[in-house]
């Protein structure tokens, strides 16, 4: 019976403010490709690198291969433990209520103006309504994705 290997985590070196576009490209990578990798890590403030998790270096390479800014793995796979403290989870204060009326902040909405349906805490997800669409169709976005600009009190009278 063959031992099933560990996945290893793999740092792949990355031109600095780049992160963004190497973490994009390689995801559609690994999606177009079929590729054992299992997770791609981009730590806020840590510049320069992006984080791999695959099943061999092979996959990894091949996740990576032809795309720009992405400069090559370093030599060793990086242990765990030595990264856990760049993924600390940080629990989102919410501060979003029913009814609100917020701008869309990213997304193809983006500068849209709309009003909250629902609040999931647990996925950290809103269901709004476009205020400028004919048809009312609930969209659903993650909460970072909205700007509360007028609480539901503070409506003004529009006639």
């Amino acid at each position: 019976m063959k031992m099933e290997e560990e996945p290893q985590i793999y740092a792949l070196r990355t031109t600095a403010n780049r992160e963004d576009q190497v973490v994009d490209f390689v995801s559609s990578h690994v999606l177009k490709k079929k590729l054992d990798v299992y997770a791609i890590l981009r730590p806020h403030g840590m510049r320069g690198y992006v984080f791999l998790e695959a099943k061999d270096r092979q996959s990894a390479e091949e996740a990576y291969f032809g795309v720009p800014y992405a400069k090559g793995l370093l030599r060793e796979p990086v242990k765990f433990e030595e990264i856990e403290p760049m993924l600390e989870q940080v629990k989102i204060q919410i501060n979003i209520q029913k009814n609100d009326i917020v701008e869309i902040i990213s997304g193809p909405f983006k500068r849209e103006k709309a009003k909250i349906k629902r609040i999931d805490p647990q996925k950290e997800d809103v269901i709004v309504e476009l205020l400028e669409a004919a048809v009312p169709i609930p969209i659903t976005l993650k909460i970072d994705a909205v700007k509360v600009i007028r609480r539901d009190g503070q409506e003004e009278e529009e006639k």
